[in-house]
């Protein structure tokens, strides 16, 4: 695997621009190797999700609270999103958003760390997205803000959302376990 560019965005928050090979047979990715790991401080991979979305699907604004919060890895294997991650540290970037495009045709790695809420668009059927994370799936850790509670616009004007990411309390009644 050759990595082609690594942009730190904030603490935790780095996106890694990944080299895919291709031929007459297709194409191939490696995501995930030692150094992958060793560029996010003490990851260890536990747990890895896909998730497959239709067109204007928006999944989020989700995190583990402590002592089971984790540090993301994810990247679309298909299709393209938009990616966007909010700062939910109490600290002076509390509530600041960040986006990334991420597609199957130019593909990078997102490292999330802990104290970041993370969602996406689908911007086209069948995208699917990989999470890896570095501590187990606990259900009563398993959190997350509305996602239309801070001050991102989506553009989209009918998305798609779960009954329980509408029913998510907004960022301004969030109190934050991370400092």
């Amino acid at each position: 695997m050759k990595i082609i560019n690594v942009i730190k965005h904030a603490d935790g928050l780095k996106q890694i621009k990944l080299d895919k090979f291709q031929d007459d047979r297709g194409s191939f990715l490696k995501i995930f190797n030692s150094d992958i790991k060793d560029l996010f401080d003490n990851f260890f991979l536990v747990e890895e999700f896909f998730s497959i979305s239709k067109k204007n699907v928006i999944r989020g604004m989700h995190f583990q609270t402590p002592p089971f919060s984790h540090n993301k890895l994810v990247t679309c294997i298909n299709g393209s999103f938009l990616d966007v991650v909010v700062d939910i540290q109490k600290s002076r970037n509390y509530g600041k958003f960040y986006e990334f495009s991420l597609n199957s045709n130019s593909p990078s790695i997102l490292m999330i760390g802990q104290g970041y809420a993370h969602g996406f668009l689908s911007k086209e059927d069948n995208s699917i997205m990989s999470y890896m994370v570095d501590s187990e799936y606990i259900p009563s850790h398993d959190k997350g803000i509305k996602w239309n509670s801070f001050e991102y616009d989506w553009g989209v004007k009918n998305p798609i959302i779960s009954e329980r990411d509408n029913n998510l309390l907004p960022l301004n009644f969030f109190d934050s376990p991370f400092l």
